[in-house]
């Protein structure tokens, strides 16, 4: 998001509106397989975490908090230690960490390995090795933090039958990794592509995935307005 800050610039918007590594493609492409390792869904209501990295977390944000059964969304750091846990120290790609989202959601009305496949299918390129679109470095990264063996499990199968199903035209770069903190990011941060609708950055880089979500995944789409 570095270069997001420049987006004002008109004379940056003409070179954004000419990329095509920000998943834009996702939208006219059939959805990838679902997991065959998954769980069923839980016989009462409740509440479950995941957390992934898919690049700026603006774009992965406005994915999932328009998935039915995701309770809540927050923008965050993980991968590093909580006191370096900072957009500006985050930036300068020396602190461990990715920008993440943690998604809440209730395990009777979706899965993990349903979330997972969004993640892999519109949130992101999961064949980038540490950038995404314009977004550069390792706080860039395609990363699962896992929360327990479970879902370490069915990241690790699932990325296994992708790979081997050819789901994508490269091999799958994303980590699967323990999550050892998320620390929420600046206020201004959350929501931010919702209400930021017409920053050039969010045009072109993130709005194409939630036409995606609506294309491939209409069952699971909804409508978000913000809390």
């Amino acid at each position: 998001m570095l270069l997001a800050r420049l987006l004002r610039s008109s004379l940056l918007v003409g070179f954004l509106l000419g990329l095509t590594a920000c998943n834009a493609s996702a939208a006219g492409r059939a959805p990838i397989p679902p997991a065959n390792a998954d769980v069923a869904l839980a016989a009462q209501p409740g509440k479950a975490k995941a957390v992934f990295a898919g690049g700026c977390f603006w774009g992965t944000q406005s994915v999932f908090e328009r998935v039915k059964g995701v309770i809540d969304t927050t923008a965050g750091y993980a991968g590093g230690s909580a006191a370096t846990a900072t957009y500006d120290q985050v930036t300068t790609e020396t602190t461990g960490h990715a920008e993440s989202v943690e998604v809440v959601y209730d395990p009777s009305k979706i899965t993990y390995g349903q979330l997972l496949r969004i993640f892999f299918s519109v949130a992101h390129d999961p064949t980038e090795l540490n950038r995404q679109g314009p977004d550069v470095g390792t706080s860039y990264r395609s990363a699962i933090f896992y929360i327990n063996d479970e879902q370490k499990r069915i990241a690790q199968a699932y990325i296994a039958q992708l790979d081997a199903a050819k789901a994508f035209p490269r091999p799958i770069v994303t980590e699967v990794t323990p999550l050892k903190g998320f620390y929420r990011a600046e206020d201004y941060h959350q929501d931010y592509a919702l209400h930021n609708p017409d920053n050039p950055y969010i045009l072109v880089c993130d709005r194409p995935k939630i036409e995606a979500l609506k294309q491939q995944f209409p069952e699971l789409f909804t409508q978000y307005k913000g809390h």
